[in-house]
């Protein structure tokens, strides 16, 4: 790995409008958010919806295939979409990033049920699903260099935590709208037609969305380079620097499986698993979205004053070692106050992990290609880990017969980390090693 040039702590943003560029920056995180957990929360009932079977289990797993399909798309998006980032801008990019999420998450609300058009309904929520994976694969890249380059000097941990600080406000609206729902509607009217409804408000924002983003300005960073690299050099750069990026997938992979564990995955795993009431499941989902905001930008913050690398160690060997036993606890028992305890646990290792983490991310990467780089290696790690995590958890419980058996799959992905974690800083004195030997 060659040695990276320091992220610029200057931006064409002045220091008064920095929390407004934060906003902007990230409001297409927030609709990427709410429409992955709308899908992940009303996955029962679109399973019926969409993908009949006789059998409850085998229309679940097919849900959750579509909606891990996405994530398969998320590599290809980061390569294209990224390197396309990383040539024109990173306001330009992220504009078009955010016209695909949106055409996606339309596409998803207006479709009609299988009973309606047959095996059209799937294949265009199926399309639908690669369209928002596609777009996603560069969106958080791109945010969270953008975020990197606007950062103040000491603080990128801080400021690159908002990135996925802003999609715990898009669950806890989520959330808070399926609390309504549940309230207001028997659960026949929702699963007719009562789950649209949130997908139809993610549709009613994406005008304000784009009102945001385009209010955008470039960073400094980016207008300061001399060289913008063409898309073949881009992919070349990528190759020869694939070592970093299987680590970074690798560094990723505890924060992906974590998030989509408490987040997506934990209202199924609630009515399904555990057998706890839908509220139960959306307040205990609401509250970890609020967990997780305050710990990420902790996280962020404390990982700019003792390092990413203590930080990122730390967490990793206590999700090793305690993922399992607290899910065991959970499923000895399961209660409202024992659910929430737990993944209130988790929450702590996924803020305090991530607000690390994304700032390591960028450090990492060569800066011609800090977006594609950044992107590919978040994409992968999402595509393998996290977006696999609700099918991979309702497989592994099928087949064990153990409630608990998703603290299998979570202690694997802290072990991918704690591993990365170790190799890539390793990489990186050796790196900066070399640089200095032959300056």
């Amino acid at each position: 790995m060659n040695p990276t040039e320091p992220i610029a702590a200057t931006s064409g943003v002045s220091r008064s409008t920095r929390a407004a560029a934060v906003l902007r920056v990230t409001s297409g995180n927030f609709l990427e958010q709410f429409d992955f957990f709308l899908f992940g929360f009303y996955a029962t009932f679109i399973s019926k919806i969409f993908f009949p079977s006789t059998s409850e289990f085998a229309s679940l797993m097919l849900t959750f295939a579509v909606f891990g399909a996405g994530f398969l798309m998320r590599p290809l998006g980061a390569i294209f979409l990224g390197a396309y980032i990383d040539k024109v801008g990173r306001r330009t990019g992220l504009i078009v990033t955010l016209s695909i999420m949106a055409s996606g998450t339309v596409l998803i609300a207006c479709v009609p049920g299988y009973a309606s058009i047959g095996l059209l309904a799937p294949a265009l929520v199926l399309l639908g699903r690669l369209l928002q994976g596609f777009s996603a694969g560069a969106e958080l890249g791109g945010v969270s260099v953008y975020l990197a380059e606007m950062a103040t000097p000491g603080n990128k941990g801080f400021y690159t935590s908002w990135q996925s600080a802003s999609q715990q406000v898009a669950i806890v609206m989520a959330a808070a709208i399926g609390y309504g729902l549940n309230q207001w509607l028997s659960a026949q009217q929702i699963g007719a037609w009562g789950w649209r409804v949130p997908f139809f408000i993610g549709c009613a924002i994406v005008p304000f969305l784009f009102m945001l983003r385009r209010s955008l300005q470039e960073t400094a960073a980016f207008e300061a380079r001399q060289h913008h690299p063409q898309a073949r050099e881009i992919f070349s750069m990528l190759l020869a620097n694939w070592r970093t990026v299987i680590g970074g997938m690798l560094l990723t992979a505890m924060t992906t499986t974590t998030f989509y564990l408490i987040t997506v995955y934990t209202p199924t795993f609630g009515r399904s698993v555990l057998k706890l009431s839908t509220a139960d499941s959306l307040m205990v989902t609401l509250l970890v979205a609020v967990s997780n905001f305050v710990w990420l930008p902790i996280g962020g913050a404390v990982s700019d004053r003792i390092g990413r690398k203590p930080l990122l160690l730390a967490i990793s060997v206590l999700a090793i070692f305690t993922a399992y036993p607290a899910l065991s606890w959970l499923a000895d028992a399961p209660s409202f106050a024992r659910m929430l305890i737990v993944l209130l646990w988790f929450s702590f290792f996924f803020g305090m992990y991530n607000g690390a983490m994304v700032a390591a991310l960028t450090e990492v990467m060569p800066v011609e290609v800090r977006v594609a780089g950044f992107s590919l290696a978040f994409s992968l790690a999402t595509a393998v880990f996290g977006g696999f995590t609700p099918a991979v958890s309702t497989y592994l419980i099928q087949v064990t017969h153990d409630k608990a058996a998703p603290g299998y799959w979570l202690s694997f992905a802290a072990l991918c980390g704690l591993c990365a974690t170790l190799g890539l800083y390793r990489r990186r004195a050796s790196s900066s090693a070399s640089a200095a030997s032959s300056a």
